[in-house]
């Protein structure tokens, strides 16, 4: 850098028409520095070329932060902490191009202005894709993609993909397959949600925690441990997105219906639960407020609502998801209210969560209408157990709460008698 270059300070602009001067005040730690769509955390302050200031954060003592590379601050700002690390302190002078443009912003920065910036940079980190955003994944973006559509929930999707552990990369393929059947293709749970937030041509880097990855079993064919974490370079080469139920007539979802329950059923038997509930969840989202159908369609409709309740009552027992299981059991109940699977899972999640007076009606009506059920029958005999077991108990502490009152009036009885003849009645 010569002595004009350090004095001016250095065109960071991609274009080199000066319009961005970068001088580097204090130097940051590290080598990486904010990707598109990261949240950064920033002190600034800006002043006009006649030094008057017109804003600082500073001064507000509250740091500002923004998402990089998405078009929410000046140009000049998106051109420029795209270079820092974090701790670095620099000053940039922005041509008018760059900043507020021949509008300005009145009434403190006037129309065609130059402007002066100090920016620190504190912290940045990627954008966090879980529901919950407990940090389970986390997408930071190399290369923005094209457009602004994304694939959905059974999307097929064409990707380059290089997962890392640790420094070791453990898998690097070009793989084609459907959003939502990754595990399929031994691929991340949190990969399938990943590709839902990407557009295409986009480049990322992926980084998810044990819950999000191949979790307490870890993945014997990659060598990955049990609870790793993982990161993954994604491209999305090309995408088709799946049809959307208002996209599909009555026959569309009554066949991708069918399709979707033998989907489930396969990941069911395979015991990817989560995946099963996936397949089931669409089939009630395609057919729940359909209307107009003939006797027929009605018929294939309602019998594939029913076995989608059902299927999801039963994979949510087995994840322990009691309130959904009821749920699903209720709304299968709704659409047959003498049904054995509907009832005797509802059972089961009562028990479950120690409802033992509804478990056993439900076990109860379940005989009734299939005396030979041998599996209520024994679920029966469990209620009816754990029934007697609660009244034990509730019996055993109301004696022990009376015996409690009982000793504390016997021994109170001594000491009301001495106040008697300390204080003797007028």
């Amino acid at each position: 850098m010569t002595a004009e270059e350090a004095e001016a300070g250095v065109d960071i602009t991609p274009k080199r028409d000066g319009g961005v001067l970068k001088i580097v005040k204090k130097g940051g730690v590290g080598t990486e520095s904010p990707m598109i769509g990261d949240k950064v955390m920033v002190h600034y302050t800006g002043w006009l070329l006649d030094g008057t200031q017109f804003d600082s954060s500073r001064d507000r003592k509250d740091k500002f932060s923004f998402d990089f590379g998405k078009g929410e601050v000046i140009k000049a700002w998106d051109i420029a902490v795209g270079t820092m690390t974090v701790g670095e302190l620099s000053r940039i002078t922005c041509k008018p191009e760059y900043a507020y443009g021949s509008a300005g912003s009145p009434p403190k920065i006037p129309p065609n202005a130059t402007l002066v910036f100090e920016i620190e940079l504190f912290d940045f980190k990627g954008k966090d894709l879980t529901e919950d955003e407990d940090g389970g994944i986390i997408q930071r973006i190399q290369k923005k993609g094209e457009g602004y559509s994304k694939p959905n929930e059974g999307a097929l999707v064409e990707i380059e993909i290089e997962g890392r552990h640790g420094d070791r990369v453990f898998d690097k393929r070009e793989l084609r397959f459907e959003v939502g059947e990754g595990e399929n293709y031994d691929l991340p749970p949190g990969l399938d949600k990943a590709l839902q937030n990407m557009e295409k041509s986009e480049e990322c880097v992926v980084y998810l925690k044990p819950s999000y990855g191949f979790g307490s079993t870890g993945k014997e064919k990659f060598q990955i441990p049990p609870d790793a974490d993982l990161q993954y370079a994604v491209r999305l080469k090309s995408f088709e997105k799946a049809k959307e139920s208002w996209e599909m007539n009555t026959d569309e979802k009554l066949e991708q219906g069918f399709m979707a329950k033998e989907r489930g059923t396969q990941h069911f038997k395979e015991g990817k639960y989560k995946r099963a509930t996936l397949q089931y969840k669409k089939i009630v989202s395609w057919l729940e407020h359909e209307s107009g159908l003939s006797g027929a369609e009605e018929q294939k409709a309602r019998s594939l609502r029913l076995a989608a309740h059902l299927n999801l009552a039963m994979c949510h027992l087995k994840l322990k998801e009691y309130s959904l299981a009821l749920e699903n059991c209720n709304k299968a109940l709704e659409l047959d209210g003498s049904n054995e699977k509907g009832l005797f899972r509802r059972g089961e999640a009562q028990l479950a969560v120690n409802d033992f007076e509804l478990a056993r009606a439900d076990f109860q009506k379940v005989l009734q209408l299939y005396p030979s059920n041998k599996a209520a029958k024994a679920q029966l005999i469990i209620c009816q157990q754990k029934i007697r077991e609660q009244h034990e108990r509730e019996k055993k502490m109301y004696a022990n709460m009376f015996q409690r009152l009982a000793d504390k009036e016997t021994k109170l009885e001594p000491e009301l008698a001495c106040i008697s003849v300390i204080l003797p009645l007028l």
